[in-house]
């Protein structure tokens, strides 16, 4: 499957999100790790808050995580777009995210016009352990 070419590498990605999100901390904003043409990687250090009881990473910090990895892979291939937004967040926890800096892959499943639908998987320990999966559709300004 062919994919479009990237607008934004890691590196401008990351500049738009830091714009984007100025009130947000460097040590608490996910960073893009990767971008190439249909895929980014992305990873948000462990820090205090995002645990629920049990001692795992929580269910709305694993849907932020997916969102910005998605936003980040839509930012990549549309440029410094900064309307694009959310219109379907579809997620499936599959196992208990481990206390780790947490990882997303989101890969481009269609890029159209009017919208962008993007597959995120998200794990804290290694890939092959995912803990979540989402679909993240995103409507193009």
């Amino acid at each position: 499957m062919s994919h479009p070419p990237l607008i934004l590498d890691a590196t401008g990605v990351n500049a738009v999100l830091q714009e984007a999100f100025p009130e947000v901390t460097p040590d608490t904003l996910a960073q893009v790790m990767e971008a190439e043409p249909g895929r980014v990687r992305i990873r948000r250090p462990y820090g205090p808050g995002l645990l629920r009881p049990g001692g795992i990473i929580s269910g709305p910090t694993l849907m932020t995580i997916a969102d910005t990895a998605a936003y980040a892979l839509v930012l990549a291939h549309i440029g410094d777009r900064k309307m694009a937004v959310t219109s379907s967040l579809v997620m499936t926890f599959l196992r208990g995210a481990a206390v780790g800096d947490i990882w997303a892959e989101a890969q481009l499943l269609r890029l159209g016009r009017r919208n962008a639908v993007c597959d995120v998987r998200l794990w804290t320990e290694t890939p092959d352990r995912i803990a979540a999966q989402a679909t993240v559709t995103y409507s193009l300004p």
